[in-house]
């Protein structure tokens, strides 16, 4: 296969070592660079491929977590941390795994081993590797939604309303990163609106109809929609 490149982002130099010294042990991935925080980072992308990303949570000025949120497109995620509680975010932004300081080099391994999987299969013509499912967080509960059971993600003020045939979870997050996040039936038809194709019961002038709800299409979005759902009879 071909090798992984990959970058370690850590404002800590003993943290970086431990994990330096790993990845030189593992022969198909090839260390890029080495950055002590985020905007270092964000330039070492810009100016060469990178893969996969070891990635503190905690650091100053601009955590991980936000970072990753800050990318137009994420190379693959593995969040280190002394922190086992950020877990839990790590996992809302697609992370591959995480690992806990002090880390193992079994630890690590396995979590190598879960980005070899997925670069494999996005090097593999035809197959993309998508969970089929979201993480968010609302009301102090994680929410595990299946990307088959959602109608349409509504923008409200800081918050997002995720619409399923059963309920409506409120949670944090930006509309942006949600939308990198969703599957191919996913389409953006307005600022406000994120919709699953699988559900539009018809077009009706400049709405979409799904369930009982007329929902409003944008000027903009609205020749994307229809080439999304032709392309999607086409297929079926």
């Amino acid at each position: 296969m071909n090798s992984i490149h990959c970058i370690i982002v850590d404002d800590e130099p003993l943290s970086q070592e431990v994990i330096r010294d790993f990845v030189r042990e593992v022969p198909w991935l090839e260390l890029k660079g080495l950055c002590f925080n985020a905007l270092e980072a964000l330039e070492m992308i810009h100016e060469t491929e990178v893969d996969l990303i070891f990635l503190d949570i905690n650091m100053p000025k601009l955590s991980g977590i936000k970072f990753v949120k800050s990318l137009e497109k994420s190379p693959m995620i593995i969040f280190t941390t002394a922190y086992p509680e950020y877990a839990v975010e790590g996992f809302e932004v697609d992370a591959v795994d995480y690992l806990v300081k002090p880390v193992a080099f079994e630890r690590f391994l396995k979590a190598v081993n879960k980005a070899r999987e997925q670069f494999e299969m996005k090097q593999s013509p035809g197959l993309t590797h998508r969970p089929g499912f979201i993480v968010l967080k609302s009301d102090k509960k994680i929410y595990k939604i299946e990307e088959n059971d959602i109608l349409y993600i509504q923008s409200w003020g800081d918050y997002i309303k995720v619409f399923t045939s059963g309920k409506v979870i409120i949670a944090t997050e930006t509309m942006k990163n949600l939308e990198n996040r969703m599957g191919e039936q996913f389409i953006r038809i307005h600022k406000s609106f994120i919709v699953s194709t699988r559900a539009i019961n018809f077009i009706e002038g400049n709405q979409v109809k799904i369930g009982d709800q007329f929902l409003p299409i944008g000027l903009t979005y609205k020749d994307d929609l229809i080439t999304k759902l032709k392309q999607g009879d086409k297929k079926s």
